[in-house]
């Protein structure tokens, strides 16, 4: 049957799409922890004013997660891709969550806040923000890894 899809191909496209946002998010934060972004970035006027990361993160955010919530309904019957569509959902999840935590204990203070924030509490946020950034780093990469090999099953 030709332009026939089966879940299985279905839910592999899906995770490419998935992948693409991960690797994505993985890079954006290896630029942030790289070039070290939090010490040169000025406080901004918005959370999407110039300057903020919020808008090269806003292009990935949603090619990943609804492409890999899809993707896990659609893979989930193939019995050898279930636990690496289990461990993408899991580190993208939590990847997630510590983006949130970051965005909400330090950047809005660090980044955003209304009055300059004195120089030891500074070093405080900005140690907590590079040692969160290390796993928002791993997160993305591990389910980057854990959605191929989920795709690889689905292709067998």
């Amino acid at each position: 049957m030709t332009g026939s899809s089966t879940p299985d191909s279905r839910a592999s496209r899906l995770l490419g799409i998935a992948r693409a946002g991960q690797a994505a998010w993985f890079f954006g934060n290896l630029y942030e922890a790289v070039v070290r972004v939090p010490d040169r970035l000025p406080p901004a006027e918005s959370v999407l004013g110039a300057g903020s990361p919020v808008r090269y993160y806003a292009a990935a955010v949603p090619a990943t997660v609804p492409a890999l919530a899809a993707a896990v309904v659609q893979g989930w019957p193939a019995r050898q891709s279930r636990p690496w569509l289990a461990v993408s959902a899991a580190c993208t999840v939590t990847g997630v969550a510590a983006t949130a935590y970051l965005v909400r204990t330090v950047n809005l203070r660090l980044f955003y806040g209304t009055e300059p924030v004195p120089d030891d509490e500074r070093a405080v946020l900005l140690r907590r923000w590079y040692r969160v950034n290390a796993a928002r780093l791993a997160l993305p990469g591990a389910a980057w890894l854990a959605a191929g090999r989920a795709r690889a099953g689905l292709r067998r």
